[in-house]
């Protein structure tokens, strides 16, 4: 009697559980920085500078990254020609390690404020060769600091990127803003198809059917990124009511094949 074909089970494939000292940096092995303002404020407007400094990103020595948004002069020239007047941390794995498919996650508690803005993403690897945004971009979470309470998966590619992304959003289930616990979100990627899910639970499907024959572009290595920003297009300026320092902080990421 035949047996139909079962699905592998995923492996744990790469890890960061984020173990070093109070003040450490992140492992050198898995993350490298991207630091600085960007073009054009990482093409967002965005008012932060990206630093190197444990001020900004360091492991806690409880098992956690911290990145930290701080106001205060960067040093660095924003895109618009005045100095950045807030630092920050982005983590990027791009020179040590991509993936084609899988599931990536990560458990997080998150940032709040009127113009913060944290992300766990991926860009695809190509990107220095056929640019922003045909190298596909996966948003596995998104915050507005101004809205606690919502994140955002979604997809960016040609055609459909930036307030065209394709997406969806997800609230916890007691209702209570992702700054006051750890949350984990997550992607399944598999060809043609990508899930989010936030705690298990998934909010969010997509195929090539929901691009209206525009071209899908996740078939292929991306890299994962970590940032808190400041400002920019979507979550606007930081105000009056707007608490600094902020901080984003990660208790593990773990990126699982089959």
């Amino acid at each position: 009697m035949a047996h139909p074909a079962t699905a592998k089970p995923l492996q744990l494939a790469w890890a960061d559980e984020f173990d070093g000292p109070a003040g450490g940096a992140p492992d050198q092995n898995k993350w490298s920085y991207e630091p600085g303002n960007g073009s054009n404020g990482w093409g967002n407007h965005e008012l932060q500078a990206y630093t190197t400094k444990p001020e900004n990103v360091s492991t806690n020595g409880a098992g956690q990254l911290v990145i930290t948004a701080r106001k205060e002069n960067s040093g660095v020239q924003c895109w618009n020609g005045q100095p950045c007047q807030y630092t920050s941390g982005k983590l990027i794995t791009k020179r040590t390690q991509t993936w084609t498919y899988g599931k990536v996650e990560a458990r997080m508690k998150l940032p709040t404020g009127k113009g913060i803005w944290p992300a766990f993403w991926m860009l695809g690897a190509n990107i220095d060769q056929v640019g922003w945004p045909q190298c596909g971009e996966i948003d596995i979470m998104e915050n507005i600091g101004s809205v606690p309470g919502t994140v955002h998966g979604t997809i960016h590619g040609p055609g459909y990127s930036g307030a065209g992304g394709i997406g969806g959003t997800v609230q916890t289930a007691d209702g209570r803003p992702f700054h006051e616990g750890f949350h984990t979100f997550a992607v399944e990627w598999s060809p043609n198809k990508i899930v989010w899910t936030m705690d298990g639970r998934v909010y969010q499907t997509r195929t090539p059917a929901d691009l209206g024959g525009r071209q899908w572009v996740f078939d292929h290595p991306f890299y994962l990124i970590l940032n808190l920003a400041v400002g920019g297009d979507w979550p606007g300026s930081p105000d009056g009511s707007t608490r600094f320092p902020q901080q984003l902080l990660v208790d593990w990421v773990r990126v699982h094949q089959g």
